[in-house]
């Protein structure tokens, strides 16, 4: 990573624990590079992501980014530019991008946070 990088926005689900484990797990690997991510809780941000072109419902079954530019990123786009900033994690960002493998990897998040989002009645 490179002190280049513009600062992105991570929206995430803070009501969700696993969300929050995976928050940890990223900021440990970046290092000093993880001042480069702010984290935003969406937990009742409904009007405010609204206003980023974001569908609430949208931010708890997928993930999204703001790039410094303003641009908004959602489900495996982010995850690759996220990822992608952690060199440990860039040939995990690689490997999901392959257009072969890629449908396959969305079909089992969206399962899982299908099942997550049910199993706490929040579904």
């Amino acid at each position: 990573m490179t002190n280049k990088q513009q600062c992105i926005t991570v929206f995430f689900d803070g009501a969700c624990p696993q969300c929050i484990r995976d928050q940890r797990f990223y900021q440990r690997f970046a290092g000093q590079g993880g001042e480069q991510v702010k984290w935003l809780d969406i937990t009742g941000q409904d009007e405010y992501l609204k206003t980023l072109g974001i569908v609430p419902v949208k931010a708890l079954t997928e993930l999204h980014i703001q790039l410094a530019n303003g641009e908004v990123l959602s489900e495996l786009d982010a995850y690759i530019v996220l990822m992608s900033r952690v060199w440990l994690l860039k040939p995990l960002a690689f490997f999901i991008s392959l257009p072969i493998i890629r449908p396959f990897i969305a079909r089992i998040y969206h399962q899982r946070v299908t099942k997550r989002l049910k199993s706490q009645g929040r579904m």
